[in-house]
Protein backbone atom coordinates (compact mmCIF):
# COMPACT_ATOMS: atom_id res chain seq x y z
CA UNK A 1 0.00 0.00 0.00
CA UNK A 2 2.93 2.43 0.79
CA UNK A 3 4.60 1.81 -2.35
CA UNK A 4 1.61 2.43 -4.44
CA UNK A 5 0.97 5.38 -2.61
CA UNK A 6 4.72 6.60 -2.97
CA UNK A 7 4.19 5.87 -6.77
CA UNK A 8 1.14 7.24 -7.39
CA UNK A 9 3.12 10.79 -5.86
CA UNK A 10 6.18 9.96 -7.70
CA UNK A 11 3.55 10.26 -11.08
CA UNK A 12 1.62 12.83 -10.26
CA UNK A 13 5.23 15.17 -9.83
CA UNK A 14 6.59 13.77 -12.77
CA UNK A 15 3.46 14.73 -14.90
CA UNK A 16 3.55 17.93 -12.76
CA UNK A 17 6.97 18.60 -14.05
CA UNK A 18 6.29 17.75 -17.99
CA UNK A 19 3.10 20.06 -17.62
CA UNK A 20 5.30 22.73 -16.32
CA UNK A 21 7.83 21.53 -19.23
CA UNK A 22 5.45 21.86 -21.86
CA UNK A 23 3.39 24.90 -20.85
CA UNK A 24 7.12 27.02 -20.56
CA UNK A 25 7.65 25.65 -24.10
CA UNK A 26 4.45 26.82 -25.58
CA UNK A 27 5.29 30.39 -23.28
CA UNK A 28 8.78 30.55 -24.94
CA UNK A 29 7.52 29.39 -28.53
CA UNK A 30 4.88 32.05 -28.11
CA UNK A 31 6.48 35.30 -26.88
CA UNK A 32 10.06 34.47 -28.02
CA UNK A 33 9.71 32.60 -31.38
CA UNK A 34 6.61 33.49 -33.20
CA UNK A 35 6.22 36.25 -35.08
CA UNK A 36 3.95 38.53 -32.29
CA UNK A 37 4.43 42.07 -30.97
CA UNK A 38 2.35 43.69 -28.51
CA UNK A 39 4.41 47.02 -29.88
CA UNK A 40 1.81 47.85 -33.24
CA UNK A 41 -0.09 51.07 -34.04
CA UNK A 42 -2.73 51.67 -36.47
CA UNK A 43 -1.23 54.31 -38.94
CA UNK A 44 -2.06 56.55 -41.47
CA UNK A 45 -0.76 59.46 -43.89
CA UNK A 46 -1.53 62.84 -42.38
CA UNK A 47 -1.64 64.96 -45.28
CA UNK A 48 -1.48 68.77 -44.09
CA UNK A 49 -4.16 71.21 -45.60
CA UNK A 50 -2.74 74.30 -46.08
CA UNK A 51 -3.36 78.24 -47.85
CA UNK A 52 -1.84 79.09 -51.53
CA UNK A 53 -2.83 82.32 -50.98
CA UNK A 54 -2.62 84.73 -48.44
CA UNK A 55 -6.33 87.01 -47.13
CA UNK A 56 -9.03 87.07 -44.88
CA UNK A 57 -11.03 83.62 -44.20
CA UNK A 58 -14.31 84.42 -44.92
CA UNK A 59 -16.24 81.12 -44.94
CA UNK A 60 -15.30 77.75 -43.11
CA UNK A 61 -17.38 74.95 -45.12
CA UNK A 62 -16.47 71.84 -43.02
CA UNK A 63 -16.07 70.89 -39.52
CA UNK A 64 -13.72 69.18 -37.19
CA UNK A 65 -13.61 65.15 -37.81
CA UNK A 66 -15.94 65.66 -40.63
CA UNK A 67 -15.16 63.33 -43.70
CA UNK A 68 -14.60 64.94 -46.95
CA UNK A 69 -13.89 64.24 -50.50
CA UNK A 70 -11.02 64.60 -52.74
CA UNK A 71 -11.91 68.24 -54.17
CA UNK A 72 -14.48 69.44 -51.87
CA UNK A 73 -14.16 72.73 -50.81
CA UNK A 74 -12.96 73.07 -47.20
CA UNK A 75 -12.83 77.18 -47.02
CA UNK A 76 -12.85 80.18 -48.97
CA UNK A 77 -10.38 82.70 -48.67
CA UNK A 78 -10.89 86.97 -49.30
CA UNK A 79 -12.10 86.15 -53.02
CA UNK A 80 -12.69 90.15 -53.72
CA UNK A 81 -9.74 91.22 -53.71
CA UNK A 82 -8.67 88.37 -56.34
CA UNK A 83 -11.39 89.42 -57.82
CA UNK A 84 -10.09 92.63 -58.66
CA UNK A 85 -6.73 91.72 -59.53
CA UNK A 86 -7.70 89.41 -62.15
CA UNK A 87 -10.21 92.73 -63.67
CA UNK A 88 -6.99 94.82 -63.28
CA UNK A 89 -4.65 92.16 -64.82
CA UNK A 90 -7.03 91.59 -67.88
CA UNK A 91 -7.19 95.04 -68.61
CA UNK A 92 -3.74 95.41 -68.56
CA UNK A 93 -3.48 92.56 -70.89
CA UNK A 94 -6.14 94.08 -73.14
CA UNK A 95 -3.82 97.78 -73.39
CA UNK A 96 -0.82 95.56 -74.04
CA UNK A 97 -3.31 93.89 -77.40
CA UNK A 98 -4.62 97.39 -78.12
CA UNK A 99 -1.07 99.06 -78.21
CA UNK A 100 0.33 95.77 -80.03
CA UNK A 101 -2.32 95.44 -82.55
CA UNK A 102 -1.70 99.49 -83.53
CA UNK A 103 2.41 99.54 -83.51
CA UNK A 104 1.77 95.89 -85.86
CA UNK A 105 -0.56 98.25 -88.56
CA UNK A 106 2.14 100.36 -88.58
CA UNK A 107 4.88 98.65 -89.11
CA UNK A 108 3.20 96.96 -92.06
CA UNK A 109 2.62 100.61 -93.38
CA UNK A 110 6.01 101.72 -92.92
CA UNK A 111 7.21 98.58 -94.87
CA UNK A 112 4.74 98.54 -97.59
CA UNK A 113 5.99 102.38 -98.26
CA UNK A 114 9.75 101.03 -97.81
CA UNK A 115 10.58 103.57 -100.95
CA UNK A 116 9.80 106.58 -99.35
CA UNK A 117 10.16 105.79 -95.32
CA UNK A 118 13.81 105.52 -93.99
CA UNK A 119 15.04 102.11 -93.51
CA UNK A 120 16.03 102.96 -89.75
CA UNK A 121 12.23 104.20 -89.16
CA UNK A 122 10.96 100.45 -90.54
CA UNK A 123 13.72 98.86 -88.43
CA UNK A 124 12.44 100.71 -85.38
CA UNK A 125 9.35 99.85 -85.68
CA UNK A 126 9.97 96.58 -85.83
CA UNK A 127 11.54 96.39 -82.63
CA UNK A 128 8.83 97.99 -81.24
CA UNK A 129 6.53 95.20 -82.24
CA UNK A 130 8.90 93.10 -80.84
CA UNK A 131 8.79 94.90 -77.33
CA UNK A 132 5.08 95.14 -77.41
CA UNK A 133 5.06 91.28 -78.19
CA UNK A 134 7.10 90.75 -74.99
CA UNK A 135 4.79 93.25 -72.67
CA UNK A 136 1.81 91.35 -74.09
CA UNK A 137 3.24 87.80 -73.05
CA UNK A 138 4.57 89.24 -69.84
CA UNK A 139 0.73 90.89 -69.31
CA UNK A 140 -0.65 87.40 -70.57
CA UNK A 141 1.45 85.57 -67.61
CA UNK A 142 0.22 88.02 -65.03
CA UNK A 143 -3.37 87.31 -65.91
CA UNK A 144 -2.86 83.57 -65.64
CA UNK A 145 -1.51 84.03 -62.62
CA UNK A 146 -4.15 86.42 -61.21
CA UNK A 147 -7.00 83.30 -62.50
CA UNK A 148 -4.68 81.10 -60.52
CA UNK A 149 -5.01 82.83 -57.25
CA UNK A 150 -8.18 83.25 -57.75
CA UNK A 151 -9.14 79.73 -58.61
CA UNK A 152 -6.75 78.83 -55.19
CA UNK A 153 -8.60 81.29 -52.56
CA UNK A 154 -11.04 78.22 -53.06
CA UNK A 155 -9.44 75.70 -50.52
CA UNK A 156 -9.87 71.91 -51.44
CA UNK A 157 -9.32 68.60 -49.97
CA UNK A 158 -6.69 67.04 -51.85
CA UNK A 159 -7.73 63.20 -51.12
CA UNK A 160 -10.28 61.74 -49.01
CA UNK A 161 -10.24 61.49 -45.37
CA UNK A 162 -11.28 63.06 -42.41
CA UNK A 163 -10.57 66.86 -41.25
CA UNK A 164 -8.44 66.81 -37.89
CA UNK A 165 -7.72 69.52 -35.99
CA UNK A 166 -10.11 72.57 -37.22
CA UNK A 167 -10.66 75.22 -35.15
CA UNK A 168 -10.46 78.05 -37.98
CA UNK A 169 -13.37 80.32 -38.41
CA UNK A 170 -14.26 82.87 -40.51
CA UNK A 171 -12.49 86.60 -40.41
CA UNK A 172 -8.82 85.17 -39.70
CA UNK A 173 -6.45 86.32 -41.29
CA UNK A 174 -3.82 83.73 -42.94
CA UNK A 175 -0.49 84.07 -45.23
CA UNK A 176 0.07 81.82 -48.02
CA UNK A 177 1.45 78.50 -46.83
CA UNK A 178 -0.19 78.62 -43.15
CA UNK A 179 -1.94 75.05 -42.29
CA UNK A 180 -5.05 75.20 -41.84
CA UNK A 181 -5.75 71.30 -40.91
CA UNK A 182 -4.66 68.01 -41.05
CA UNK A 183 -6.50 65.43 -42.93
CA UNK A 184 -5.87 62.16 -42.68
CA UNK A 185 -5.90 59.98 -45.59
CA UNK A 186 -8.16 56.99 -44.76
CA UNK A 187 -6.63 54.77 -48.13
CA UNK A 188 -3.52 55.04 -46.53
CA UNK A 189 -4.66 53.62 -43.33
CA UNK A 190 -2.71 50.21 -42.17
CA UNK A 191 -1.26 48.86 -39.44
CA UNK A 192 2.38 49.11 -38.60
CA UNK A 193 4.12 46.15 -36.54
CA UNK A 194 7.72 46.80 -34.74
CA UNK A 195 9.01 42.91 -34.42
CA UNK A 196 12.37 42.53 -32.82
CA UNK A 197 14.89 41.38 -35.27
CA UNK A 198 14.79 38.08 -34.42
CA UNK A 199 11.57 37.51 -35.66
CA UNK A 200 12.19 39.14 -38.94
CA UNK A 201 13.36 36.08 -40.47
CA UNK A 202 9.94 34.02 -39.92
CA UNK A 203 8.14 37.13 -41.45
CA UNK A 204 7.27 37.12 -45.74
CA UNK A 205 5.78 39.45 -47.52
CA UNK A 206 2.37 38.30 -48.08
CA UNK A 207 2.01 36.02 -45.19
CA UNK A 208 -1.26 36.72 -43.62
CA UNK A 209 -1.44 38.69 -39.99
CA UNK A 210 -3.93 39.70 -37.28
CA UNK A 211 -3.92 42.84 -35.35
CA UNK A 212 -6.06 42.85 -31.91
CA UNK A 213 -6.47 46.95 -30.99
CA UNK A 214 -6.77 47.03 -27.85
CA UNK A 215 -10.30 47.35 -25.70
CA UNK A 216 -11.64 45.36 -29.02
CA UNK A 217 -13.01 41.91 -28.92
CA UNK A 218 -12.76 40.83 -32.61
CA UNK A 219 -9.59 40.89 -34.98
CA UNK A 220 -8.62 43.12 -37.87
CA UNK A 221 -7.67 40.63 -40.92
CA UNK A 222 -4.64 41.49 -43.27
CA UNK A 223 -0.99 40.83 -44.76
CA UNK A 224 2.33 41.61 -44.87
CA UNK A 225 2.63 44.13 -47.32
CA UNK A 226 6.49 45.10 -46.96
CA UNK A 227 9.23 45.12 -44.57
CA UNK A 228 11.22 47.98 -43.74
CA UNK A 229 14.95 48.24 -45.61
CA UNK A 230 16.68 50.18 -42.94
CA UNK A 231 16.02 51.68 -39.24
CA UNK A 232 18.09 55.06 -37.84
CA UNK A 233 21.13 54.02 -36.20
CA UNK A 234 21.30 55.82 -33.13
CA UNK A 235 25.10 55.61 -32.77
CA UNK A 236 25.46 58.27 -36.02
CA UNK A 237 25.07 61.84 -36.63
CA UNK A 238 23.99 63.24 -39.92
CA UNK A 239 27.06 64.36 -41.05
CA UNK A 240 28.42 61.72 -43.09
CA UNK A 241 32.20 62.96 -42.08
CA UNK A 242 31.93 62.52 -39.21
CA UNK A 243 33.05 59.51 -37.14
CA UNK A 244 30.85 57.31 -35.78
CA UNK A 245 30.05 57.71 -32.42
CA UNK A 246 30.08 54.17 -30.92
CA UNK A 247 29.16 53.05 -27.09
CA UNK A 248 30.63 50.09 -25.47
CA UNK A 249 28.71 47.00 -26.21
CA UNK A 250 28.23 45.13 -22.90
CA UNK A 251 28.09 41.07 -24.20
CA UNK A 252 25.41 40.26 -22.07
CA UNK A 253 23.22 42.70 -22.44
CA UNK A 254 22.19 42.87 -25.71
CA UNK A 255 18.52 44.30 -26.60
CA UNK A 256 17.55 43.20 -30.43
CA UNK A 257 16.18 45.77 -32.35
CA UNK A 258 12.99 46.64 -33.62
CA UNK A 259 11.67 46.38 -37.33
CA UNK A 260 8.44 48.08 -38.72
CA UNK A 261 6.55 45.85 -40.70
CA UNK A 262 3.60 46.92 -42.29
CA UNK A 263 0.43 45.06 -42.78
CA UNK A 264 -2.25 46.27 -45.30
CA UNK A 265 -5.33 45.89 -44.18
CA UNK A 266 -7.57 42.87 -45.31
CA UNK A 267 -10.95 43.00 -43.57
CA UNK A 268 -12.23 45.05 -40.48
CA UNK A 269 -15.34 44.11 -37.89
CA UNK A 270 -18.36 45.42 -38.97
CA UNK A 271 -19.03 49.03 -36.87
CA UNK A 272 -15.16 49.33 -36.08
CA UNK A 273 -13.77 52.36 -37.11
CA UNK A 274 -9.90 52.37 -37.26
CA UNK A 275 -8.17 55.71 -35.75
CA UNK A 276 -4.54 56.36 -36.79
CA UNK A 277 -2.97 56.40 -33.44
CA UNK A 278 -4.34 53.27 -32.31
CA UNK A 279 -2.27 50.28 -29.96
CA UNK A 280 -2.65 47.14 -31.45
CA UNK A 281 -0.59 43.13 -31.12
CA UNK A 282 -0.14 42.24 -33.98
CA UNK A 283 0.77 38.16 -35.35
CA UNK A 284 2.05 37.13 -38.54
CA UNK A 285 0.94 33.95 -39.44
CA UNK A 286 3.72 31.85 -40.62
CA UNK A 287 3.57 29.85 -43.80
CA UNK A 288 2.91 26.06 -42.71
CA UNK A 289 6.01 23.97 -42.73
CA UNK A 290 8.61 27.38 -42.14
CA UNK A 291 11.95 26.45 -41.86
CA UNK A 292 12.51 30.06 -40.84
CA UNK A 293 10.50 29.28 -38.18
CA UNK A 294 12.01 27.27 -35.08
CA UNK A 295 9.27 25.11 -33.01
CA UNK A 296 11.67 24.13 -30.02
CA UNK A 297 14.03 25.31 -27.46
CA UNK A 298 17.03 26.85 -28.21
CA UNK A 299 19.33 24.58 -27.01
Amino acid sequence: MRDRLLWSRTLGTLLLVALALAALQALWQRYQVDPITRDGKVRADVVQVATDVSGLVTEVLVRDNEYVHAGQILLVMDRPRYELALHRAEATLMSAQATLAQAEREDRRNRSMSAVIAAEKIEQGGARVDELRGRVAEATSARNLAKLNLDRTDVRAPVDGYISNMTLQPGVYMKAGDAVAALVYTKSMRIEGYFEETKIPAIHVGDPAVAFLMGVGEPVSGHVESIASGIADRERNDNESALANVNPSFSWVRLAQRIPVRIAIDKVPQGLKLIAGQTATVEVKPQPNDPTVKRSFPW
